[in-house]
């Protein structure tokens, strides 16, 4: 919500707002009067000292034509996109394709740098997984290129891992289960292959930590879709073929206190979880 503002203060958000759009087009005074059927006077004592505000009509053909929205400009919005670009983008609907380095994934991990990043995966989070697992789940969409492709995703965790952002991995238990036992998805999974991946686990979540947190929650309580929030920026639904990708504020809010419910849920906080992989791994042998 906005609040309200002193005309002083709107005035100087504007004049700033003014110059640095113009600044961003290339746009000078002379252009800009042009552009919008004023003598350049007047938009030079818009740009000048004062608390001088246009009317709407002014406002509405500077924004039009430096291609952003009035609201900007007046104060009264916090984004310079007009609103049919920020509802174009708010959402979007992008190919998720069944791939070992997905660079759509990757990308918005780099924009995200430095932020808290939640996550629900879809299996055990591939950034956990050892090469071996890595191996047996993509290999049959790897074909000749498996070694190239291995290598790519290695790098491509090494520089999540150095990329100074927070993560937060919410897994429901019975995935764990599924994967210690060698069921459902992880049918025909090797024993070895399971022991050394229950081992990796628990020296990752106690060397990370605090700064990659697992919790496990019980999926008969509470329920999660696979998604993944990348700090305050956006909030991405994995369905399978696509992903959702939310971009708008108030939605990737809404998001990201759903992961916060499974926090607060979980039967695992992130402190017991060493000791729970530690309970699995020991029915292994």
């Amino acid at each position: 919500m906005v609040g309200i503002m002193d005309k002083r203060d709107r005035a100087v958000m504007f004049r700033a707002r003014l110059a640095e759009a113009m600044a961003e087009r290339g746009m000078n005074r002379s252009e800009l009067a042009r552009a919008t059927g004023v003598d350049r006077s007047t938009i030079s004592q818009l740009l000048g000292d004062g608390t001088r505000l246009p009317n709407a009509q002014l406002a509405a053909d500077c924004a039009a034509a430096l291609g952003i929205s009035a609201d900007w400009l007046l104060g009264l919005a916090a984004r310079p996109e007009p609103l049919a670009d920020l509802l174009a983008t708010s959402l979007t609907v992008t190919e998720a394709p069944r791939a070992l380095i997905d660079e759509t994934i990757f990308g918005w991990h780099r924009e995200a740098a430095g932020y808290k990043i939640r996550h629900v995966p879809a299996t055990l989070p591939d950034m956990l997984k050892t090469r071996a697992m890595v191996e047996w789940e993509y290999r049959p969409q790897l074909g000749r290129t498996a070694e190239q492709a291995l290598g790519a995703f290695e790098d491509r965790l090494a520089w999540m891992r150095g990329a100074r952002s927070d993560y937060e991995i919410a897994l429901p238990l019975h995935e764990l289960e599924a994967f210690a036992g060698g069921t459902g998805y992880y049918e025909g999974l090797p024993l070895a292959l399971r022991r050394e991946q229950l081992d990796r686990l628990i020296l990752l979540t106690e060397q990370l930590y605090p700064s990659l947190r697992l919790y496990l929650f019980d999926a008969r309580r509470v329920f999660s879709a696979p998604v993944t929030i990348f700090g305050p920026l956006l909030a991405v639904v994995y369905l399978g073929r696509h992903y959702l990708a939310f971009r708008d504020s108030a939605r990737v809010a809404s998001i990201a206190a759903h992961f916060d419910w499974l926090v607060k849920e979980a039967a695992f906080s992130a402190r017991e979880v060493p000791d729970h992989l530690r309970g699995l791994r020991a029915r292994l042998g």
